[in-house]
């Protein structure tokens, strides 16, 4: 074989695993987009960089994928249903106390269910993979929260935060039909 035969085949291979490369990019980039949604824009605004994002992205979704997500017993959803009523029932007294044990609660079921539930940072890590629709919603709870306890806020942004809770909440607990959602 002739040298520009060789030269020929490697630029033919590089050109190839180029295209295949970038293929594979754009594959990963709609998957990671369709997955998260609104989460994906704010990966990468946040981060700065959108293969950073993606890979943190998706990191996040494998680190997922492993857990051991467990649906709660039907002991356990009800459990956590009286309880979330009497967290419901205390916002009416202590709008604050509430707020503070809906996040409590929320990072006990996660618990419960097999998700991270050490710290804040986990706990969001775990929400935007494996709900992403939601973490916007206990993002913006946590941080009035946090605001809350730095220098006090209106009880309407409260209530607004126990709502975003309890939709997380909700959608934590799971029913019968969740796992069969989850692996769609």
């Amino acid at each position: 074989m002739q040298t520009w035969q060789i030269l020929a085949i490697c630029a033919a291979i590089f050109v190839i695993a180029a295209v295949g490369w970038y293929v594979y990019q754009q594959s990963r980039s709609r998957h990671l987009r369709s997955r998260f949604g609104a989460e994906y824009d704010r990966a990468v605004t946040d981060i700065g960089d959108r293969r950073r994002a993606e890979s943190e992205l998706a990191r996040r979704e494998n680190r997922v994928n492993k857990l051991e997500i467990r649906p709660l017993s039907v002991e356990d959803r009800m459990r956590f249903t009286d309880r979330w009523r009497l967290v419901q029932s205390q916002f009416v007294d202590d709008p604050a106390g509430a707020v503070t044990e809906a996040e409590r609660l929320v990072a006990e079921i996660m618990g419960a269910r097999g998700y991270a539930s050490d710290t804040l940072d986990e706990r969001l890590a775990d929400v935007s993979a494996a709900y992403p629709d939601r973490a916007p919603d206990y993002r913006a709870a946590h941080a009035i929260l946090r605001r809350h306890f730095d220098d006090g806020v209106q009880t309407e942004e409260l209530r607004y935060a126990f709502v975003r809770y309890r939709t997380l909440f909700g959608e934590l607990l799971g029913g019968q039909d969740e796992e069969l959602k989850r692996a769609s």
